[in-house]
């Protein structure tokens, strides 16, 4: 069968577009913290994008001009994203609640022409609606977004897209497609902040025509919520969320009906709590996925098959090929631990601003983001780690993921996370952080290692363990490993 060329559209345009089919039709939804929503139609989406447009123009902002928008979960965050595209400029979404010295350190590598933060967006929100709606004349972003990140490192980087927003239908197609056949338009759930490349890359979605139901910050309870309420076919999140949806009282009774797929990526799924969802739902509706923010590449894998191939985050996607290399760039044999290179058609559209060097790339294309895994004998991949969180413990290599992934089914335990902590003995020894499920009665240093000693080679046994009343997670639930080994001398 001969493949139908597109002719992509700008974003800009493509809004337009949605919005002269379906007016009065719901685009958009955000939940406040207070759990009311608050929408938009395609109407007012369109509307309020010109205007923001405009407004970016009255400041100066010009096509290919970057705009970073320093402001939570919002109506205001989607109009300004919506609106840097319509005048031609490139939206960089940026966590809000940074001290001062390391918003400083982000904004100077992204150099925006503007910057949408709390002290400016009340001005802009005004100023914006007494700007013209009319649509604005067709404009490119020449680069669709960027995305920060520090990296292992703490250096502050931020990942361009290399791709213009240019709107491709087949770019937005339902990764359960894959397996089978999904009906549009969706109601996408957007638990995470949208500064994270999970959060953000949902406004290619909302442009194939999906509805976006947005929580202004997660949880639980308010997730649940918006799944019952707005009817919700689809989410991605991470397995913290995930963990705390699945601890909420009365889930069982909840009405999950409405969703047809759900997809968990950002950090490896533990098999319990995975497996707590397929009772929830079922092994067919839960996707894992394996990627990074680069775009190398992409694996998936369905509840179905995890069952047969535990605990691997799948094989490659739309043409994605995965090879495992040792330190010398030559392929490691089926089941040994090496590092994972990607390639996929768009490997190397991205372009780093910062000080961050380009990934490494072999010869023939394939890119690597510095993970560490095996591919088994038909073809799945199993990540270990990142190489950058490798503990080196008495000569021998040890990974975090995995002491978490072995204490995370302990019933005392509700979050643990696993540091390499200087040592005059090991060099660095395991050290776990771990947040008691009940405060008032954690379980104790001796029984933790117990339980570890049972399931983990001896090396790799916590050497010592902290009991704190909440470990520090980002809005996006991740935990800075750096941050936490600094705390504690290193």
């Amino acid at each position: 069968m001969t493949e139908v060329e597109e002719t992509p559209v700008p974003y800009g345009v493509r809004l337009a577009q949605l919005a002269t089919a379906d007016p009065a039709g719901v685009a958009v939804v955000v939940i406040d913290r207070d759990g009311n929503p608050h929408s938009l139609t395609w109407a007012d989406a369109e509307a309020g994008a010109n205007r923001w447009g405009r407004a970016f123009e009255a400041e100066g902002v010009a096509v290919g001009d970057r705009v970073a928008l320093a402001v939570p979960n919002s109506l205001d965050l989607v109009l300004a994203t919506l609106g840097s595209w319509k005048v031609g400029a490139v939206p960089v979404p940026v966590r809000w609640d940074l001290p001062d010295w390391e918003r400083g350190r982000v904004l100077e590598v992204i150099d925006p022409a503007l910057t949408l933060d709390e002290a400016r967006v009340g001005d802009l929100r005004v100023a914006a609606a007494a700007l013209s709606a009319e649509a604005f004349d067709e404009r490119v972003s020449p680069q669709l977004n960027g995305i920060c990140s520090s990296g292992a490192t703490g250096t502050p980087k931020v990942i361009m897209s290399a791709r213009p927003a240019l709107w491709l239908e087949s770019a937005t197609q339902p990764i359960y497609t894959h397996w089978t056949p999904v009906a549009r338009p969706q109601t996408i759930l957007v638990p995470g902040p949208m500064y994270h490349t999970n959060g953000f890359s949902s406004f290619g979605f909302l442009l194939g025509g999906d509805r976006l139901v947005i929580l202004e910050k997660f949880s639980a309870q308010r997730a649940l919520d918006a799944i019952e309420n707005f009817r919700v076919t689809t989410l991605t999140a991470t397995p913290t969320m995930f963990a705390r949806m699945a601890a909420v009282d009365g889930i069982d009774e909840r009405d999950l009906s409405s969703l047809v797929w759900v997809i968990q990526g950002a950090a490896m799924m533990p098999p319990t709590l995975l497996r707590r969802w397929f009772d929830l739902l079922s092994p067919e509706q839960f996707v894992m996925a394996y990627g990074m923010t680069e775009g190398l590449g992409l694996t998936v894998i369905r509840g179905d098959e995890w069952l047969t191939h535990e605990g691997s985050v799948g094989r490659g996607y739309r043409g994605t090929e995965v090879r495992i290399l040792d330190e010398d760039r030559g392929e490691v044999a089926t089941g040994e631990f090496g590092e994972i290179f990607l390639r996929w058609p768009s490997t190397g559209s991205y372009a780093y601003r910062g000080e961050a060097s380009p990934l490494p790339t072999t010869s023939d294309g394939f890119a690597s983001a510095g993970d560490i895994g095996y591919l088994d004998s038909d073809g799945y991949l199993y990540l270990v780690d990142r190489r950058a969180d490798l503990i080196v413990s008495g000569g021998a290599n040890v990974y975090p993921a995995e002491v978490e992934a072995a204490l995370i089914d302990h019933p005392g335990i509700a979050d643990v996370v696993a540091l390499g902590l200087r040592d005059p003995q090991w060099g660095r020894r395991v050290h776990v952080v771990i947040e008691p499920a009940d405060t008032s009665a954690p379980p104790t240093e001796a029984e933790v290692i117990a339980y570890a000693k049972g399931r983990l080679a001896p090396y790799k046994v916590p050497k010592t363990v902290e009991f704190v009343e909440v470990i520090p997670r980002s809005e996006a639930t991740k935990v800075s490993r750096s941050a936490m080994v600094q705390a504690r001398g290193g």
